[in-house]
């Protein structure tokens, strides 16, 4: 049985204020925890009898967290979710501090940088698929939705413990970049992805759902790409969900770098 304390306390993690105050989020689900839990301990664990029946490791593995088994109508009190998952787990926040400095990208790698993105399903999304195909750096804009928000935690299906996110100021890094970074773009007067020659590293900006690139970046971005509808010409959707072309574009950057 779990307190009225426990169940308020998790539940007011899902304000961003009090995550930021008390330094901690929440993830739900045996393969979303298991995966964080990897990467970080968490500092508490609200789980059904079946579930800790399956992992009777689970204090020797996580010595430090708070245990607490729940029925399932309890879990549901705790649950963000709407069709809680065996279990809930408390995490602290991820190490956020620069291991590079501005003006250079890590490892010289491909990395993405996201401008004001702010469905939290979308970004979710992006951190999975970034994870996919192997990009573990992510630059938001400080606008950009919260990562610990607990919609991104749940869509990102594990992979926020594998990627690394860093919110910063974007005209900033990229101002900062040397001229011989790529600083790559998708924009609807872009040139055709498929035509274009991509680099295996550099910059990959993504924009905002309704507004596109802002601006001030897009002026900063030297390759501007377009995702191309087919037939070319024919009366389609107004553009692609952001997490839909980020994927196509990573996928087509992967392809390249294989050839």
């Amino acid at each position: 049985m779990i307190s009225k304390a426990v169940i308020k306390y998790v539940r007011s993690l899902e304000l961003k204020k009090n995550r930021l105050r008390e330094g901690l989020f929440v993830a739900e689900g045996p393969k979303v925890v298991g995966d964080i839990g990897m990467a970080t301990a968490p500092t508490m664990i609200i789980a059904t009898a079946e579930w800790l029946t399956k992992h009777p490791d689970a204090r020797e593995k996580w010595p430090r967290a708070e245990l607490l088994e729940a029925s399932e109508t309890e879990l549901s009190k705790v649950s963000l979710m709407r069709h809680p998952q065996q279990i809930v787990g408390v995490f602290g926040m991820f190490d956020q501090e620069d291991s590079e400095p501005c003006g250079r990208l890590p490892n010289s790698e491909l990395c993405l940088a996201l401008d004001d993105i702010q469905d939290p399903g979308n970004l979710g999304t992006i951190i999975r698929v970034a994870d996919w195909f192997g990009i573990g750096h992510i630059f938001c804009s400080k606008d950009t939705a919260d990562m610990y928000n607990p919609k991104v935690v749940q869509a990102t299906m594990g992979s926020i413990a594998r990627v690394r996110l860093r919110y910063t100021d974007l005209k900033q890094l990229i101002g900062a970049l040397p001229p011989s970074t790529p600083v790559y773009g998708t924009t609807l007067d872009g040139h055709d992805i498929y035509d274009e020659d991509l680099q295996p590293r550099g910059l990959i900006v993504m924009g905002n759902e309704g507004k596109g690139i802002s601006p001030e970046i897009r002026k900063m971005v030297s390759g501007r790409l377009l995702i191309p509808n087919y037939p070319i010409g024919r009366q389609t959707a107004e553009s692609l969900n952001v997490a839909i072309a980020t994927a196509i574009v990573c996928a087509e950057f992967r392809r390249r770098k294989t050839l």
